[in-house]
């Protein structure tokens, strides 16, 4: 209860507070290529059940048909500004819709695409009987993942079989330890990682 009441105040006090940012952002997606603001992607989360995770576009309209990985800095399906919204997290911004709506938490497990999620062990979908998150442990411990994938030979391979467990670890980690007072260390740890 006092996570989802956290949740809730911090969500919509966060938006009204960076509303001129949105708007700034918006504006800039608008210029620089042409499609929608936002990017929607169908997620899993709470109990197996699919979701629409929103975030700032990135990436030239189609581009996530070509995979679903982003692979390193100079990936060529990124947008200019893209690739400084990426840099900073401000592509994330839009997730607390998510956590308004209810389906996201500020801090849980990153919700995964439906063909990752199909490859979990029964073991690994313990990472479902929480919210999803707009960050966590992983989020942090894997903040340069572009680049780890840039220097794979294959990266779906690379994904799949190095990082992928090391998240589901991280994932359990955080569902056996998890508290309010963890929640705010993990926001605080991503703020630092952000500004670093």
């Amino acid at each position: 209860m006092l996570k989802r009441s956290f949740d809730l105040l911090a969500s919509l006090i966060g938006l009204v507070l960076i509303c001129p940012v949105l708007i700034l952002i918006s504006l800039l997606i608008k210029i620089d290529s042409s499609g929608p603001i936002l990017f929607k992607q169908k997620r899993v989360g709470l109990k197996g059940v699919e979701f629409e995770i929103f975030k700032f576009r990135t990436m030239y309209v189609g581009s996530d048909k070509e995979g679903l990985l982003t692979v390193g800095d100079r990936d060529y399906r990124v947008t200019r500004i893209g690739r400084f919204l990426r840099k900073y997290k401000l592509d994330e911004f839009p997730q607390l819709i998510n956590v308004l709506i209810g389906n996201m938490s500020l801090v849980g497990p990153r919700p995964e695409v439906l063909k990752y999620v199909s490859l979990y062990s029964d073991s690994d979908k313990i990472v479902l009987s929480v919210k999803p998150g707009i960050t966590d442990y992983a989020s942090i411990f894997f903040r340069n993942e572009v680049t780890l994938l840039e220097n794979a030979t294959d990266h779906e391979k690379y994904y799949i079989e190095c990082i992928m467990p090391e998240k589901l670890t991280l994932n359990k980690k955080y569902i056996l330890e998890h508290n309010f007072l963890l929640d705010l260390k993990i926001i605080f740890k991503t703020l630092i990682e952000i500004f670093k």
